[in-house]
């Protein structure tokens, strides 16, 4: 499968490739050029020059969106919302079917779930409270929504809040509720490439993507049970305590 990823080489966007490259072919795109050399082909793209992304998306069969600006006011609307408004008119102009958006869980279940509930899926209806990343993002995953119901594209938005490296996690050191390694985040785009289209519940689905934390505070069993996602690293030993 031929697969655009839009904001290759953020955070994020290194182990996405790492879990991707050896069953498919990548155009890696950025503002900024890979960290270090890459087999896979470069190409500087900025996801709100709407030319930019329909050119890169020529010839694709997928787009991963993994593009993100927080804390700047005007950059965070740009990016984060027309960014998803800009993928989705190349998807359509091209003919292209599956598309992976991304955001952090609190587009979805911010503050008033986060803070007073338990068990929080992804289906619950949005409230990403006022936080500018959340407000932008969630206003990015509206976009692709409504361009589900009037094109042939299925989305899948991907939740994610906190990576983390399980060799550098200290027992009873606690932590953010919604987490996940790199490598087990990278797998989900593998799955999420693998999944027939048709076996997804709607054309617009959100999946929590974190690891298997022991306070069950969100819950991931919609990833696990459609995608087929296992975590492969172990986050517990923050909430142990120590003996």
């Amino acid at each position: 499968m031929k697969a655009l990823i839009l904001g290759a080489n953020g955070y994020l966007g290194p182990h996405v490739v790492k879990a991707l490259e050896g069953e498919h072919e990548l155009l890696i795109t950025d503002i900024k050029p890979p960290p270090s050399e890459t087999p896979h082909e470069y190409r500087k793209v900025d996801v709100t020059n709407l030319e930019q992304v329909m050119q890169a998306a020529e010839g694709m069969d997928t787009i991963l969106n993994l593009s993100v600006v927080r804390p700047h006011r005007v950059l965070a609307f740009g990016v984060n919302m027309m960014g998803c408004y800009n993928m989705m008119l190349a998807a359509v102009e091209h003919g292209i079917r599956r598309v992976i958006n991304t955001g952090p869980h609190f587009t979805i279940t911010g503050p008033p779930y986060e803070g007073f509930d338990f068990d929080i899926r992804p289906d619950v209806p949005s409230q990403s409270g006022i936080n500018l990343y959340a407000q932008s993002k969630s206003l990015g995953q509206e976009i692709c929504r409504l361009f589900t119901e009037h094109h042939d594209i299925w989305v899948q938005e991907y939740l994610f809040y906190n990576f983390r490296d399980p060799a550098m996690l200290k027992p009873g050191s606690g932590g953010a509720p919604f987490q996940i390694s790199w490598a087990d985040a990278g797998e989900i785009f593998r799955l999420g490439l693998a999944i027939d289209l048709e076996d997804l519940p709607s054309k617009c689905e959100a999946f929590c993507c974190f690891g298997d934390m022991p306070h069950g505070k969100f819950n991931n069993d919609k990833t696990k049970r459609i995608l087929g996602f296992q975590p492969k690293d172990d986050l517990s030993v923050q909430w142990r305590r120590t003996s």
